[in-house]
Protein backbone atom coordinates (compact mmCIF):
# COMPACT_ATOMS: atom_id res chain seq x y z
CA UNK A 1 0.00 0.00 0.00
CA UNK A 2 2.84 2.36 0.71
CA UNK A 3 6.59 2.58 0.88
CA UNK A 4 8.41 2.95 4.14
CA UNK A 5 10.69 5.86 4.74
CA UNK A 6 14.33 5.09 5.44
CA UNK A 7 14.88 4.83 9.17
CA UNK A 8 18.00 5.95 10.97
CA UNK A 9 17.56 2.83 13.07
CA UNK A 10 19.14 0.78 10.31
CA UNK A 11 22.59 2.00 11.28
CA UNK A 12 22.15 0.54 14.75
CA UNK A 13 21.59 -3.00 13.54
CA UNK A 14 24.39 -5.48 13.09
CA UNK A 15 25.34 -5.79 9.41
CA UNK A 16 26.52 -9.39 8.97
CA UNK A 17 27.73 -8.87 5.39
CA UNK A 18 30.06 -6.02 6.34
CA UNK A 19 33.10 -6.69 8.49
CA UNK A 20 35.39 -3.86 9.47
CA UNK A 21 38.76 -4.28 11.07
CA UNK A 22 38.81 -2.74 14.54
CA UNK A 23 40.31 0.66 15.06
CA UNK A 24 41.68 -0.73 18.30
CA UNK A 25 43.86 -3.78 18.71
CA UNK A 26 41.69 -6.83 18.08
CA UNK A 27 44.23 -9.09 19.76
CA UNK A 28 44.12 -7.14 23.00
CA UNK A 29 42.36 -8.75 25.96
CA UNK A 30 38.88 -7.31 26.37
CA UNK A 31 38.90 -4.89 29.27
CA UNK A 32 42.58 -5.39 30.04
CA UNK A 33 43.97 -2.34 31.81
CA UNK A 34 40.80 -0.32 31.14
CA UNK A 35 37.64 0.80 32.86
CA UNK A 36 33.97 1.16 32.00
CA UNK A 37 31.66 3.82 33.41
CA UNK A 38 34.32 4.95 35.87
CA UNK A 39 36.31 6.21 32.87
CA UNK A 40 33.62 8.64 31.65
CA UNK A 41 31.50 11.45 33.02
CA UNK A 42 28.08 12.07 31.44
CA UNK A 43 26.18 15.24 32.34
CA UNK A 44 23.20 17.24 31.09
CA UNK A 45 19.43 17.36 31.41
CA UNK A 46 16.99 14.79 30.08
CA UNK A 47 16.17 15.56 26.45
CA UNK A 48 19.32 17.61 25.88
CA UNK A 49 22.38 16.22 24.14
CA UNK A 50 24.66 14.83 26.83
CA UNK A 51 28.09 16.21 27.59
CA UNK A 52 30.56 13.34 27.71
CA UNK A 53 34.02 13.66 29.24
CA UNK A 54 36.44 10.79 28.75
CA UNK A 55 38.34 10.55 32.03
CA UNK A 56 40.51 7.51 31.46
CA UNK A 57 41.12 4.38 29.44
CA UNK A 58 37.57 3.41 28.43
CA UNK A 59 37.71 -0.32 27.84
CA UNK A 60 34.91 -2.15 29.72
CA UNK A 61 35.30 -5.89 30.11
CA UNK A 62 31.55 -6.40 30.49
CA UNK A 63 28.29 -4.49 30.12
CA UNK A 64 27.87 -1.78 32.74
CA UNK A 65 24.59 0.12 33.13
CA UNK A 66 23.73 3.13 35.27
CA UNK A 67 20.54 5.17 35.51
CA UNK A 68 21.60 8.81 35.68
CA UNK A 69 18.06 10.23 35.77
CA UNK A 70 15.13 8.16 37.02
CA UNK A 71 11.92 9.02 35.20
CA UNK A 72 8.52 9.09 36.88
CA UNK A 73 6.74 7.40 33.96
CA UNK A 74 5.60 3.82 33.63
CA UNK A 75 8.09 0.97 33.62
CA UNK A 76 8.62 -0.31 30.10
CA UNK A 77 7.56 -3.89 29.46
CA UNK A 78 8.86 -6.66 27.26
CA UNK A 79 7.66 -6.26 23.69
CA UNK A 80 6.76 -2.57 24.03
CA UNK A 81 8.16 -0.07 21.55
CA UNK A 82 9.86 2.93 23.14
CA UNK A 83 10.76 6.26 21.53
CA UNK A 84 14.36 6.76 22.62
CA UNK A 85 16.94 9.51 22.15
CA UNK A 86 20.35 7.95 21.56
CA UNK A 87 23.93 9.14 21.84
CA UNK A 88 26.72 6.74 20.87
CA UNK A 89 30.40 7.29 21.51
CA UNK A 90 33.36 5.37 20.11
CA UNK A 91 35.39 4.48 23.18
CA UNK A 92 38.59 3.96 21.20
CA UNK A 93 38.60 7.35 19.46
CA UNK A 94 36.74 8.97 22.39
CA UNK A 95 34.38 10.75 20.03
CA UNK A 96 30.68 10.95 19.19
CA UNK A 97 29.62 8.44 16.56
CA UNK A 98 25.86 8.99 16.39
CA UNK A 99 23.12 11.08 17.99
CA UNK A 100 19.37 11.60 17.76
CA UNK A 101 19.42 14.64 20.03
CA UNK A 102 18.74 18.11 18.66
CA UNK A 103 15.80 20.05 17.22
CA UNK A 104 15.89 18.47 13.78
CA UNK A 105 16.54 14.91 14.96
CA UNK A 106 13.83 12.46 15.91
CA UNK A 107 13.98 9.71 18.51
CA UNK A 108 14.35 6.09 17.48
CA UNK A 109 11.57 3.56 18.06
CA UNK A 110 13.18 0.60 19.82
CA UNK A 111 11.50 -2.64 20.87
CA UNK A 112 12.16 -3.86 24.39
CA UNK A 113 13.65 -7.31 23.99
CA UNK A 114 13.64 -6.95 20.22
CA UNK A 115 16.34 -7.44 17.61
CA UNK A 116 18.69 -4.89 19.11
CA UNK A 117 22.22 -5.08 20.40
CA UNK A 118 22.77 -6.44 23.91
CA UNK A 119 23.86 -2.98 25.01
CA UNK A 120 20.64 -1.30 23.88
CA UNK A 121 18.53 -4.06 25.42
CA UNK A 122 20.37 -3.57 28.72
CA UNK A 123 19.56 0.14 28.61
CA UNK A 124 15.83 -0.42 28.10
CA UNK A 125 14.90 -3.34 30.34
CA UNK A 126 13.48 -2.44 33.73
CA UNK A 127 13.65 1.31 33.10
CA UNK A 128 10.89 3.92 33.39
CA UNK A 129 9.81 6.54 30.88
CA UNK A 130 11.65 9.79 31.52
CA UNK A 131 14.88 8.04 32.50
CA UNK A 132 18.39 8.67 31.20
CA UNK A 133 20.48 5.51 31.11
CA UNK A 134 24.16 5.14 30.27
CA UNK A 135 25.68 1.86 29.12
CA UNK A 136 29.36 1.00 28.78
CA UNK A 137 29.70 -1.83 26.28
CA UNK A 138 32.59 -4.04 25.21
CA UNK A 139 32.74 -4.58 21.44
CA UNK A 140 30.96 -7.94 21.43
CA UNK A 141 27.84 -6.51 23.12
CA UNK A 142 27.71 -3.38 20.95
CA UNK A 143 27.98 -4.50 17.33
CA UNK A 144 29.69 -7.87 17.58
CA UNK A 145 32.43 -9.16 15.32
CA UNK A 146 31.24 -6.99 12.44
CA UNK A 147 31.56 -3.64 14.17
CA UNK A 148 29.47 -0.91 12.54
CA UNK A 149 31.13 0.59 9.44
CA UNK A 150 28.35 3.14 8.95
CA UNK A 151 29.15 4.67 12.33
CA UNK A 152 32.91 4.31 12.05
CA UNK A 153 32.96 1.78 14.88
CA UNK A 154 35.41 -1.09 14.47
CA UNK A 155 34.96 -4.62 15.69
CA UNK A 156 37.35 -4.06 18.60
CA UNK A 157 36.00 -0.65 19.65
CA UNK A 158 34.13 -0.31 22.97
CA UNK A 159 31.01 1.84 22.78
CA UNK A 160 29.29 4.22 25.18
CA UNK A 161 25.49 4.49 24.88
CA UNK A 162 23.43 7.30 26.42
CA UNK A 163 19.68 6.69 26.17
CA UNK A 164 16.75 8.97 27.06
CA UNK A 165 13.47 7.01 27.23
CA UNK A 166 10.90 9.46 25.88
CA UNK A 167 7.59 7.59 25.54
CA UNK A 168 5.96 4.26 24.70
CA UNK A 169 4.22 3.75 21.37
CA UNK A 170 0.58 2.95 22.23
CA UNK A 171 -0.84 -0.30 20.90
CA UNK A 172 -4.21 1.21 20.10
CA UNK A 173 -6.32 4.39 19.94
CA UNK A 174 -7.14 6.45 23.03
CA UNK A 175 -9.95 8.97 23.27
CA UNK A 176 -13.72 9.33 23.13
CA UNK A 177 -16.07 7.29 20.95
CA UNK A 178 -17.77 9.15 18.11
CA UNK A 179 -20.68 8.23 15.85
CA UNK A 180 -19.36 7.61 12.32
CA UNK A 181 -20.90 9.12 9.19
CA UNK A 182 -23.63 7.15 7.43
CA UNK A 183 -21.40 6.36 4.42
CA UNK A 184 -18.89 4.45 6.53
CA UNK A 185 -18.79 0.63 6.59
CA UNK A 186 -18.89 -1.23 9.89
CA UNK A 187 -15.59 -2.33 11.42
CA UNK A 188 -15.44 -6.00 12.35
CA UNK A 189 -13.19 -7.38 15.06
CA UNK A 190 -13.33 -7.18 18.84
CA UNK A 191 -10.01 -5.63 19.91
CA UNK A 192 -8.36 -5.07 16.53
CA UNK A 193 -10.07 -4.56 13.16
CA UNK A 194 -10.15 -7.69 11.00
CA UNK A 195 -12.31 -6.51 8.07
CA UNK A 196 -14.91 -4.00 6.89
CA UNK A 197 -18.58 -4.87 6.43
CA UNK A 198 -20.13 -2.94 3.52
CA UNK A 199 -23.67 -4.22 4.03
CA UNK A 200 -25.99 -1.22 3.63
CA UNK A 201 -23.10 1.09 2.75
CA UNK A 202 -24.04 3.54 -0.05
CA UNK A 203 -22.12 3.80 -3.31
CA UNK A 204 -18.82 5.64 -2.86
CA UNK A 205 -18.37 9.28 -3.78
CA UNK A 206 -15.63 10.62 -6.04
CA UNK A 207 -14.43 12.77 -3.11
CA UNK A 208 -12.09 11.95 -0.25
CA UNK A 209 -14.13 11.37 2.89
CA UNK A 210 -13.02 11.03 6.50
CA UNK A 211 -15.07 10.07 9.54
CA UNK A 212 -14.00 9.61 13.14
CA UNK A 213 -14.70 6.51 15.24
CA UNK A 214 -12.53 7.53 18.20
CA UNK A 215 -11.52 11.16 18.77
CA UNK A 216 -7.95 11.09 20.06
CA UNK A 217 -6.83 13.19 23.00
CA UNK A 218 -3.47 14.13 21.46
CA UNK A 219 -2.32 17.04 19.32
CA UNK A 220 -3.39 17.21 15.65
CA UNK A 221 -0.94 15.78 13.14
CA UNK A 222 1.05 18.16 10.94
CA UNK A 223 2.77 17.84 7.58
CA UNK A 224 6.42 16.98 7.98
CA UNK A 225 5.86 14.88 11.06
CA UNK A 226 6.62 11.17 11.11
CA UNK A 227 3.39 9.47 12.07
CA UNK A 228 2.90 5.93 13.28
CA UNK A 229 -0.30 4.15 12.35
CA UNK A 230 -2.02 0.80 12.32
CA UNK A 231 -4.41 0.29 9.44
CA UNK A 232 -6.59 -2.05 7.42
CA UNK A 233 -7.45 -1.50 3.75
CA UNK A 234 -10.32 -2.98 1.75
CA UNK A 235 -11.91 -2.03 -1.58
CA UNK A 236 -15.60 -1.14 -1.69
CA UNK A 237 -17.59 -4.39 -1.39
CA UNK A 238 -14.34 -6.35 -1.23
CA UNK A 239 -14.63 -9.74 0.40
CA UNK A 240 -11.49 -9.33 2.50
CA UNK A 241 -8.77 -6.76 3.23
CA UNK A 242 -5.96 -6.30 0.72
CA UNK A 243 -3.59 -5.15 3.46
CA UNK A 244 -3.50 -4.99 7.27
CA UNK A 245 -0.77 -3.90 9.67
CA UNK A 246 -2.94 -5.23 12.51
CA UNK A 247 -2.45 -8.72 11.13
CA UNK A 248 1.31 -8.25 10.80
CA UNK A 249 1.60 -6.74 14.26
CA UNK A 250 3.84 -3.97 12.93
CA UNK A 251 2.73 -0.31 12.77
CA UNK A 252 3.64 1.71 9.69
CA UNK A 253 5.60 4.97 9.95
CA UNK A 254 5.92 7.61 7.24
CA UNK A 255 6.45 11.34 6.81
CA UNK A 256 3.09 13.01 6.47
CA UNK A 257 2.74 15.04 3.29
CA UNK A 258 5.94 13.74 1.69
CA UNK A 259 4.28 11.54 -0.94
CA UNK A 260 5.41 8.25 0.55
CA UNK A 261 1.83 7.00 0.74
CA UNK A 262 -1.29 7.42 -1.41
CA UNK A 263 -2.50 11.02 -1.71
CA UNK A 264 -5.68 10.22 0.19
CA UNK A 265 -3.62 9.40 3.25
CA UNK A 266 -1.44 12.52 3.08
CA UNK A 267 -4.58 14.65 2.81
CA UNK A 268 -6.97 12.71 5.03
CA UNK A 269 -4.63 12.11 7.96
CA UNK A 270 -3.39 15.70 8.26
CA UNK A 271 -4.91 17.44 11.27
CA UNK A 272 -6.15 14.22 12.90
CA UNK A 273 -5.58 14.20 16.69
CA UNK A 274 -3.10 11.58 17.85
CA UNK A 275 -4.93 8.67 19.46
CA UNK A 276 -7.77 8.75 16.90
CA UNK A 277 -9.31 5.94 14.90
CA UNK A 278 -10.74 7.12 11.58
CA UNK A 279 -12.17 5.67 8.41
CA UNK A 280 -11.00 7.04 5.06
CA UNK A 281 -12.81 6.58 1.75
CA UNK A 282 -10.20 7.23 -0.94
CA UNK A 283 -11.35 7.65 -4.57
CA UNK A 284 -9.16 6.19 -7.35
CA UNK A 285 -7.48 9.47 -8.27
CA UNK A 286 -6.22 9.84 -4.68
CA UNK A 287 -5.35 6.16 -4.43
CA UNK A 288 -3.60 4.16 -7.13
CA UNK A 289 -5.08 6.00 -10.11
CA UNK A 290 -6.21 4.44 -13.38
CA UNK A 291 -3.58 1.68 -13.23
CA UNK A 292 -4.72 0.42 -9.85
CA UNK A 293 -2.50 -2.05 -8.02
CA UNK A 294 -2.52 -5.45 -9.66
CA UNK A 295 -0.48 -7.14 -6.93
CA UNK A 296 -3.05 -6.10 -4.32
CA UNK A 297 -6.02 -6.91 -6.55
CA UNK A 298 -7.02 -3.25 -6.83
CA UNK A 299 -8.56 -2.03 -10.11
CA UNK A 300 -8.24 1.51 -11.41
CA UNK A 301 -11.92 2.13 -10.63
CA UNK A 302 -11.84 0.88 -7.03
CA UNK A 303 -12.53 3.17 -4.08
CA UNK A 304 -10.31 2.26 -1.14
CA UNK A 305 -11.60 2.20 2.42
CA UNK A 306 -9.21 2.29 5.34
CA UNK A 307 -9.60 2.13 9.08
CA UNK A 308 -6.57 3.87 10.57
CA UNK A 309 -5.34 4.24 14.16
CA UNK A 310 -3.06 7.28 14.54
CA UNK A 311 -0.76 6.13 17.33
CA UNK A 312 1.95 8.81 17.45
CA UNK A 313 3.40 11.80 15.62
CA UNK A 314 6.93 13.13 16.10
Amino acid sequence: MSRRTTRLLSVLLVLPALILGGCGDESADEGAGGEGLSAVTVSGDFGAEPTVTWDGDFDPGKLETETLITGDGAEVEEGQQVFTRLWLGNGFTESKAYSTFGEDAKPELLTVGGDMTSAISAGLKGQTIGSRVVVASPPKDAFGEQGNPQLGIGNADPVLFVMDLVSVLPDGPSGSDEKPAGWAPAVEGDEKPTSLDFKGTPEPSDKLRVTTLIEGDGDPTEKGQTIYVNYLGQVYHGEKPFDSSYERGEPLDFELGAGGVVKGWDQGLTGIPVGSRVILAVPPDLGYGEKGNKDAGIKGTDTLYFVVDVLAAI
